[in-house]
């Protein structure tokens, strides 16, 4: 019989500096669990567990795991690391990280999961603001870092749980969900997706977990969302840009690229949002978390007063510095459609010429979405292609960043093969000028690789 989370007091989290576990290990930690975790080095995460009195050992040794009841992993932690490979030794149960979300989210009567293969961090983190102003007093759980919760987690004392919901290996069929959320469905994750299809319907099943009573809400603007509808058992409620029973009207960009515009639902304006971080993108996801927060009772004024303090998490749109006065900012979008709007908000920031460093993190997102029909740099002046980052796979040698570059060039012309950040920094140095603004995208080491170009 599997062991769960009601059945054990002592857990210990491997990889517990990872934003998603440290948020994790917080929330049991406020359920009455003795926890303990383990990584490879130190971070901010670690950092503030350990201010919460929860021991974080460093690095990870098999005997840390003694005297557990249960060992929690994420999905980086493969099977011979040396505390799995303990609690393995020692009958200690384990348990993936999604499955101990999904044995959470089982614990709050009220649920909002927020999926969608783009903006999900973003609408979450909208709703942790909204949370806060609305006095909701949920529990949220954001896979990135937001200043608001100085990590990515808020822990409430409320019924209510707002958290991601992660369509990779079909994680967030663990969720317990009385709200979902679909914001996009994208043929990402085909290492583990054989087709744009079964995702649809994967999406359709997690759906399908939402109680009669319950609410799904769905981004009607998506052409994949709308293949969704079919499969659904009910009438979801929607939003969108221009339509749906939540809208915008007379959108309004300011010279920075940041939106203002009329929310209306139903029919009805209910007053005016303004939002401080970039493009129409944005728009759509803070709509989203408008038409999820007002099932749990929020107010426009409390959405506006939210979104109004929000500014974008690590990593989305994130200002990393200015050199030789050239801005640089750092966007974590991955996919071809989550480049192009964040080069279309890029493209609203008052700049000369707009480069774009771009670090593909997987061979196989490479060669089965960025080899062939690449538009979505149709918003940069120059696109700087590294060495593909290999991520969780091995270089079979079948792509290179070449074949990338040469996909790019057949759409739009101006892309570039330079293997380093070292090296792009030498091109950026001897091509970019005082006013001109460089944003690397990607989900690599890009991040950190970014400093290097300052």
């Amino acid at each position: 019989m599997a062991v769960g989370l009601d059945d054990v007091k002592r857990i210990h989290l491997i990889g517990v500096g990872g934003c998603s576990m440290s948020g994790i290990a917080q929330i049991l930690q406020k359920q009455g669990h003795v926890v303990t975790g383990s990584d490879r080095e130190r971070s901010q995460f670690t950092d503030r567990l350990e201010e919460l009195g929860i021991p974080v050992s460093i690095p990870q040794k098999g005997e840390q795991v003694e005297g557990a009841e249960l060992v929690i992993y994420s999905a980086a932690i493969k099977p011979n690391n040396p505390e799995r490979a303990y609690a393995r030794a020692h009958g200690i149960p384990e348990m993936e990280r999604s499955v101990a979300l999904g044995q959470i989210s089982a614990r709050y009567p009220h649920v909002a999961a927020i999926s969608g293969c783009h903006g999900k961090t973003t609408i979450t983190s909208m709703l942790a603001y909204i949370n806060e102003e609305a006095k909701l007093d949920a529990t949220v759980h954001v896979g990135g870092f937001v200043d608001l919760l100085g990590g990515g987690v808020k822990v409430g004392d409320g019924d209510l749980f707002i958290t991601e919901a992660c369509e990779y290996v079909r994680s967030f069929l663990t969720l317990v969900p009385t709200v979902a959320l679909v914001n996009n469905i994208d043929n990402d994750h085909l290492d583990c997706y054989k087709d744009q299809q079964e995702i649809i319907e994967t999406f359709a099943q997690f759906c399908a977990l939402v109680p009669p009573e319950g609410e799904i809400i769905v981004c009607r603007d998506d052409e994949k969302v709308q293949r969704l509808l079919p499969l659904l058992d009910r009438e979801p409620l929607t939003y969108g840009l221009s339509e749906g029973d939540w809208h915008a009207a007379d959108v309004q960009f300011d010279t920075w690229g940041c939106a203002s515009f009329d929310l209306v639902h139903n029919g009805n304006i209910l007053g005016r949002i303004t939002l401080h971080v970039p493009g129409t993108h944005n728009v759509i996801n803070a709509i989203g978390a408008c038409a999820v927060a007002s099932v749990f009772g929020a107010g426009f004024d409390s959405m506006a007063k939210a979104l109004d303090r929000f500014r974008n998490t690590k990593r989305r749109f994130e200002f990393m510095g200015e050199r030789s006065g050239v801005r640089v900012f750092h966007d974590y979008g991955h996919h071809p459609n989550e480049i192009a709007a964040t080069l279309e908000a890029a493209s609203r920031v008052p700049h000369k010429a707009l480069y774009c460093v771009f670090q593909c993190n997987s061979y196989t997102r490479a060669r089965t979405l960025f080899c062939e029909n690449v538009t979505c740099f149709r918003h940069a002046d120059k696109v700087l292609v590294p060495d593909i980052y290999p991520g969780r796979e091995v270089d079979t040698g079948l792509v290179h960043a070449r074949d990338m570059v040469k996909g790019i060039n057949a759409s739009t012309g101006n892309a570039l093969y330079i293997p380093t950040f070292e090296e792009i920094r030498a091109w950026l140095d001897e091509h970019a000028k005082p006013g001109d603004l460089v944003i690397t995208v990607g989900s690599g080491n890009v991040y950190a690789q970014t400093r290097k170009l300052l």
